[in-house]
C-alpha cells in the first residue's frame, strides 16, 4: 500500500499530520457542546387548546372533535389521542418514527387555520415534546425562618422579588432562554361589584368594565409649533394608584356622581392560585431556568452559580434562595464517570500489551493509538454537530478496548519480521532492516484490518432502519465508535509502521559535511562584518531548531530509560510469572488442537451443546425498554378526585412530606401541588386536584434504600381514602407506563363501570401496584338550563345572559394598572358574598337596566350535577385507559398475566379492549432491532466475502456470532441484567468484533496454503502464530470495557449492560473459536490452493 510507504519514507510528514489532527481535535474537543443526551425529536405533537369555563362533554364536541377530523388526514400521523378536561382540549399526535416535524407542524397549523371554533375559544397552541425543553435548574425561594403557612403580603413579596428581580437578572445569562416563576401570590386588583347596589341603580356590569378601559389611557395628541420651538403633546390618564381606579367616574344618578367606590371594593388582592409550591414543608417561590436549545448545559449551570452568588449579595435579610435540582450535576457526574471508565480500560488495555510484549517502547507505540483515535474522533463529531452526552462518550469508551485491536496486529506482523531479518544472512543495516519490517509488515496484514475494522464498522449502519427510541438514542454512540475505529486504522496503517521503522538509537542525523561547515571570518572587512552582525541570529537559529529539540530528545530519552528500569524492576516476577503461564497456555492449546483436528465432530457436537444450552436461559432473563436512571431520587404524583380544592391538594403533599422527612434516607422534599407553574404539563396530569411530591435522597443512600422510601410513603398513602398514586423516577425518555389498558366505545357510563372493575382487580393483585384509571368519579357542574320563551319575552339572549354570569362569576379583565414597569391585572367580578353558593347563583340578576330586577332561576333552571372529570379519546373513540407499574417479575409476564384477567371478565362486545403501554414501544423497538441484527450478520458476510473472495470462508467465520450470543447470554443470566434495547445495540456491536479474531486467522491460514504449505499444518501453524495477537485483542477490548461494566456511578444503567453483552459474549466466543473456526475449516474448505497439497 502506498500509504505505508509514505509513512515509513517520510516521518516527519507523518508527525505533522498527526500534530495538526490533535491540534484541531482539541480545538473541536472544547467547542463541542455538552448534553446528558442526544438531540432527541419525538414524533409527537399535542395541540392544547383553551375553553375557559367549558365543561368537559361541551369540550369534547365543540374543540377537540373538529380538530380531531381536521388532523386525522396530515401525512405521517400514526396515532390520534386527546383528553377533554374542563376548561381544556389536548390532542396529542403520534407520527411515525422519521417524520419531518417542522414540515409536519406546518401542516398541522394549515388544518388548524381552517377550523372554525367557537368565539371563546383561544387560539390552539402546538407543543413538541423534547426533553431538553426540562428546566436544567429549578431554585426555591422562601423565608428563612421557614413556617408552613405564609400571609398573603409576604408570598406576593416573594413573588414579586422574583419576578422583578430574579428572574431579569438571572435570563440575561448567556445560554438562558427563559426562568418560568410558580408558586406564591401573583398581584391582581380585584373590582368586587356590590350586585344590589348596581341593580337598584340599574348599572350593568359592562359599562364598568367599559368605563375602566376608557378612563386608564394614555394617548398621544400630535405636535404644537410655537415659534422655533416643537411640543408634543400627550394625555396621561394612566391609573398611578388605587386611589385612582376608585374614584373612576361611572355614571349619573340625577344630580349625584356614581364613582366606581360607591358600588364596589377596590382590592389589592391575587389571581386565583394554580399553584403551591414547598421546599421541606415550607412554602416557597419556584425559580425553573430553561436552556437555550445548543447551549452547553454544563457550561450554562456554571454561570448561573456564579450570577446566584453575585445576586445573595443583595437579597433581603429575611428571604434565601435554595437550589432543589440541577441537571448539570448528574451531566457531570455521569460523563465523568464515562471518562473514568476510559481511561481506565485505556490503562488496562496497555497493561496487558506490556505484558504480552513486555518491551516498554513497543508498548506505548500501540498505546499511542488510543489517544489519537479520540482525540481525532472529536473532529468528526464537531463536524457531525455531535454533542458530548452520555451516549457518544459511552461510544468512546466502548471503543477504546478496540482502538489497539489494529495496531496489536501491524506491530505483532513487523515484529516477526523483524525477527526474521535479523536472523537472515543479509548486509542491510538494522534501519534498512527495521523500514523494509514495517512496510513488508503492515503491508502483509493491511487487508485483514482494514477487513475486520469494516466488519465493526458494517454492524453500524443498519442502526438507521432502527424504529422508536432506540435509533434516535444510540445515532451518537453508533458514530462515535465508528469515527473512531476510522481513525485508529489510519493510526497502524501509518503512525504504527513509521515509529516501528525507527530503532531510537543515537544516530546521525545531520550530514556530515553541512555539520562541519561553519561560517568562519573571511579575510575581507566586509565579510567579518557580515558574518559579526549575523552571529546572533545564528545561534538564535540553531538554539530554536537544533539544540532545544536535542535537549528535549534527551530529556525524553533519559525519563523513558527511567521509567524503563523502574518498571523492569516492579514487574520482572510478574512478567516471569506470566510468560509461564502463557507458556503452559500454549502448549496446552496446541495439544487440544492437535486432538481437536483428530476428532473434530466430537469438538462440533461439544461447542454447539455447550452453545445451545444458553437458549433456556434466554427465557428466564427479564425484559425492559430502557434501564430506568437512579439519580438519588423520586417523584410521587398523587391524584384526588376532580372537585377537590387547590389547598386540599396542598394538606396532602404536606403530610407526605413530613412522613418522608422523618426518614433518616431522606436529604429533602420539594412539593407542587397543581399544574399552573409548569411549562409542559403532560394532558394526563390534572388541575387543582393534582400534586407531585420530589423526594431527594441522600448522597450515601443505595438503589435499597430508594426502594425502602418508596414502600413507606406507599403504605401511608394507602390509608388515605380517594387518592391514587403513582411512583417515579426522573426519566430521560417519554414512555407510556408500563402497562395500560385501553377500553374503547362510545357509552361513558359503561366504560366507566369496566375501567373500575378492572382497577379494582389489579388493585388487589400483588403483581401490580400504582393502578390509575382516567375515568375517574365526575366533577362536581353546576348546570344552567335557558328557558328561551321567557328570555325573548324579557328581550334577552342566552349569549346575553351567559357573557354576564361569566363576568359575574369568573371575572373580566378590565384593564391593566402599570406600577414599576409591570403589568396588573384589574379583573372585574361580584363580591363573593354574591357568588358563594348554588343559592346566591340563582338569585344573580339578570336584567340589571331594568326596573324589575329578574333573577337567574326566573329565566333557567339550575340544576346540580355530575359530569365526567375528562373524556379520553383514542383514534376518535372514547376511551378509558388503566395504567398500572408491577411490583415484580418483567413487562411481559405482567402483560400475560393482565391478558387472563382481562379474558375472564367477559366484557361486552360493544367496548373494545387492547393491552398497551411500554410493551407496544418494546416491540416495535425489539422488532426492529432483529431486523438490523440480521442485516448487520449480511453486511459483515458481504464484506468478508469481498475480502477472502469466498463464499465459504465468511460462512464458516459467521458461526462465531451465535456462539458470542450464547456467552452474552450467559452474561446476562449470571449477572442478573434484563434484555432491553441497550442489550440488543450490544449483540449488533458484538456481531462485528466476534469475527475479528476468526478473520485474522482464517486470512493466515490461506497465506501459508498460498506458500504451499498443507492444510492441516498451514492450521496449526497459522492457530499457533496468531493466538498471542488473538488473546491481546480480546484481552484489551475486554479489559478496556471491564470499568463500564462494573460502574455504579451516575448512568451506569445505561453503559454496563451493554459492555456485559460484550464482554461475556467476546471472551466465551473466542475461547471456541480457537478450537470451532480450525475444525470447521479443515471439515469443510476444500479450496486447492497454488503449491498446496492437502
Amino acid at each position: 500500500m502506498n500509504i505505508v510507504n509514505v509513512a515509513v519514507k517520510r516521518p516527519v510528514t507523518i508527525w505533522m499530520f498527526t500534530f495538526a489532527v490533535l491540534l484541531f481535535g482539541m480545538v473541536s474537543l472544547s467547542r463541542l457542546a455538552v448534553n446528558l443526551l442526544p438531540d432527541l425529536s419525538y414524533p409527537t405533537l399535542t395541540i392544547r387548546t383553551d375553553y375557559i369555563g367549558a365543561a368537559p362533554g361541551e369540550v369534547e364536541q365543540l374543540v377537540t372533535k373538529p380538530i380531531e377530523e381536521a388532523i386525522g388526514i396530515v401525512k405521517g400521523v400514526r396515532n390520534v389521542q386527546s383528553i377533554s378536561k374542563a376548561g381544556q382540549s389536548d390532542v396529542l399526535l403520534e407520527f411515525e418514527w422519521g417524520t419531518e416535524m417542522d414540515m409536519a407542524s406546518l401542516e398541522v397549523r394549515e388544518k388548524l387555520d381552517v377550523i372554525r371554533l367557537p368565539l371563546d375559544v383561544k387560539k390552539p397552541l402546538l407543543l413538541k415534546f423534547n426533553p431538553n425543553l426540562d428546566p436544567i435548574i429549578r431554585f426555591a425561594l422562601k423565608t428563612k425562618r421557614g413556617s408552613e403557612t405564609l400571609d398573603q403580603t409576604k408570598l406576593k413579596n416573594i413573588r414579586e422579588y422574583a419576578e422583578e428581580e430574579l428572574k431579569r437578572k438571572l435570563e440575561s445569562v448567556s445560554g438562558v432562554a427563559s426562568v418560568k416563576i410558580g408558586g406564591g401570590l401573583e398581584k391582581e386588583i380585584q373590582i368586587l361589584i356590590d350586585q344590589h347596589k348596581i341593580s337598584q341603580l340599574g348599572i350593568d356590569s359592562q359599562l364598568i368594565i367599559d368605563r375602566l378601559q376608557q378612563e386608564n389611557i394614555n394617548q398621544s395628541g400630535g405636535k404644537v409649533e410655537d415659534g422655533q420651538q416643537e411640543f408634543l403633546v400627550r394625555t396621561l390618564n394612566q391609573f398611578k394608584n388605587l386611589d385612582d381606579i376608585r374614584n373612576v367616574y361611572i355614571t349619573s344618578e340625577g344630580s349625584n356622581h356614581i364613582r366606581l367606590s360607591d358600588i364596589a371594593q377596590v382590592i389589592d388582592a391575587h389571581k386565583e392560585r394554580t399553584s403551591i409550591t414547598r421546599i421541606n414543608g415550607t412554602e416557597a417561590v419556584e425559580v425553573a431556568l430553561y436552556k437555550e436549545g445548543d447551549a452547553n448545559t454544563v457550561n450554562v449551570a456554571k454561570k448561573v452559580d456564579v450570577r446566584v452568588e453575585q445576586l445573595t449579595q443583595e437579597f433581603p435579610d429575611d428571604l434565601e434562595l435554595i437550589k432543589t435540582y440541577d441537571q448539570s450535576t448528574f451531566i457531570a457526574n455521569a460523563i465523568n464517570e464515562v471518562k473514568s471508565a476510559a481511561i481506565v480500560g485505556g490503562l488496562l488495555a496497555m497493561l496487558v500489551l506490556f505484558f504480552f510484549l513486555k518491551n516498554i517502547w513497543a508498548t506505548l507505540i500501540i498505546s499511542i493509538s488510543i489517544p489519537v483515535s479520540v482525540i481525532a474522533t472529536f473532529n468528526l463529531m464537531y463536524g457531525n454537530d455531535i454533542s458530548l452526552n452520555i451516549m457518544s462518550l459511552g461510544g468512546i469508551a466502548l471503543a477504546v478496548g478496540l482502538l489497539v485491536d489494529n495496531s496489536i496486529v501491524v506491530l505483532e506482523n513487523i515484529a516477526r519480521h523483524k525477527e526474521q531479518l535479523s536472523n537472515a544472512d543479509n548486509r542491510s543495516n538494522e534501519s534498512d532492516n527495521n523500514k523494509l519490517a514495517a512496510t513488508i509488515g503492515t503491508k502483509e496484514v493491511s487487508t485483514a484490518i482494514m477487513a475486520s475494522t469494516l466488519t465493526t464498522m458494517a454492524v453500524f449502519f443498519p442502526l438507521v432502519f432502527v424504529q422508536g427510541i432506540a435509533g434516535q438514542l444510540f445515532r451518537d454512540q453508533a458514530l462515535t465508535v465508528t469515527f473512531a475505529l476510522l481513525a485508529s486504522l489510519i493510526v497502524a496503517l501509518t503512525l504504527i509502521p513509521m515509529l516501528s521503522s525507527r530503532n531510537f538509537k543515537s544516530e546521525e542525523t545531520i550530514d556530515e559535511k553541512s555539520t562541519k561547515r561553519e561560517l568562519k571570518p573571511d579575510a575581507s572587512l566586509f565579510k567579518k562584518l557580515g558574518f559579526y552582525l549575523a552571529s546572533p541570529f545564528i545561534w538564535l537559529f540553531r538554539g530554536v531548531f537544533y539544540y532545544l529539540p536535542l535537549l528535549l530528545t534527551m530529556l525524553i530519552t533519559l525519563a523513558f530509560r527511567v521509567l524503563k528500569l523502574a518498571l523492569g524492576k516492579l514487574f520482572a516476577p510478574l512478567l516471569w510469572l506470566f510468560d509461564k503461564f502463557y507458556g503452559a497456555f500454549a502448549k496446552f492449546y496446541q495439544t487440544l488442537l492437535t486432538q481437536a483436528l483428530a476428532k473434530p465432530a466430537l469438538v462440533l457436537i461439544s461447542i454447539i451443546a455447550i452453545s445451545a444450552s444458553a437458549l433456556p436461559l434466554f427465557k428466564q432473563l427479564n425484559m425492559e425498554v430502557i434501564p430506568q436512571l437512579s439519580q438519588g431520587e423520586f417523584f410521587v404524583e398523587v391524584s384526588h378526585q376532580p372537585g377537590t380544592p387547590l389547598e386540599k391538594t396542598d394538606e396532602t403533599l404536606i403530610k407526605l412530606s413530613n412522613v418522608a422527612d422523618k426518614l433518616p434516607q431522606v436529604e429533602r422534599t420539594y412539593a407542587l401541588a397543581g399544574t399552573g407553574s409548569l411549562m409542559n404539563a403532560s394532558p394526563a396530569q390534572g388541575g387543582d386536584y393534582w400534586g407531585r411530591l420530589n423526594v431527594v435522597l441522600k448522597n450515601n443512600a443505595s438503589k435499597a434504600d430508594e426502594q425502602a422510601v418508596m414502600v413507606s410513603l406507599r403504605d401511608y398513602l394507602q390509608n388515605i381514602a380517594g387518592v391514587q398514586m403513582k411512583f417515579s423516577t426522573p426519566e430521560l425518555f417519554s414512555f407510556k407506563p408500563p402497562i395500560e389498558v385501553e377500553l374503547s366505545g362510545y357509552d361513558l357510563d359503561l366504560l366507566k363501570r369496566y375501567s373500575d372493575k378492572i382497577n379494582d382487580t389489579l388493585t388487589k393483585h400483588k403483581r401490580f401496584i400504582d393502578v390509575k384509571t382516567s375515568l375517574q368519579n365526575g366533577h362536581p357542574e353546576i348546570k344552567i338550563f335557558f328557558d328561551h320563551q321567557r328570555l325573548a319575552q324579557l328581550g334577552l339572549s342566552a349569549p346575553q345572559v351567559s357573557k354576564l354570569l361569566a363576568t359575574k362569576v369568573g371575572g373580566t379583565i378590565a384593564s391593566q394598572y402599570s406600577i414599576k414597569d409591570k403589568k396588573i391585572d384589574i379583573l372585574v367580578r361580584a363580591d363573593e358574598s354574591s357568588r358563594d353558593s348554588v343559592t346566591d347563583i340563582k338569585q344573580i340578576i339578570v336584567n340589571p337596566k331594568s326596573d324589575k330586577p329578574i333573577p337567574l332561576s326566573a329565566v333557567a333552571d339550575v340544576r346540580l350535577s355530575v359530569g365526567p372529570s375528562e373524556i379520553t379519546r383514542i383514534d376518535q373513540q372514547r376511551a378509558a385507559i388503566v395504567s398500572a407499574n408491577f411490583a415484580y417479575g418483567d413487562i411481559n409476564d405482567a402483560v400475560a398475566e393482565l391478558k387472563t384477567i382481562i379474558s375472564d371478565m367477559q366484557i361486552p362486545l360493544n367496548i373494545s379492549a387492547d393491552i398497551t403501554g411500554q410493551n407496544e414501544e418494546m416491540d416495535v423497538s425489539f422488532t426492529s432491532l432483529i431486523f438490523a441484527l440480521l442485516l448487520a450478520v449480511f453486511l459483515v458476510y458481504l464484506v468478508m466475502a469481498s475480502q477472502f473472495e469466498s463464499l465459504l470462508h465468511p460462512l464458516l467465520i459467521l458461526f462465531t456470532v451465535p456462539l458470542a450470543a450464547s456467552g452474552s447470554i450467559y452474561g446476562l443470566y449470571l449477572t442478573n441484567t434484563p434484555l432491553s434495547v441497550i442489550v440488543f445495540i450490544g449483540l449488533i456491536m458484538l456481531a462485528g468484533i466476534v469475527v475479528n479474531n476468526a478473520i485474522v486467522l482464517v486470512d493466515r491460514i490461506n497465506q501459508l496454503r498460498e506458500s504451499g504449505m498443507e492444510k492441516t499444518q498451514a492450521i496449526m501453524s497459522s492457530a499457533t502464530s496468531r493466538l498471542r495477537p488473538i488473546i491481546m485483542t480480546t484481552l484489551t477490548t475486554t479489559l478496556g470495557l471491564l470499568p463500564l461494566a462494573i460502574s455504579m456511578g451516575e448512568g451506569s444503567e445505561i453503559r454496563s449492560p451493554m459492555a456485559i453483552t460484550v464482554i461475556f459474549g467476546l471472551l466465551f466466543a473466542t475461547l471456541l473459536t480457537l478450537f470451532f473456526i480450525p475444525v470447521l475449516y479443515s471439515l469443510f474448505d476444500r479450496k486447492r490452493f497454488g503449491g498446496a497439497h492437502d
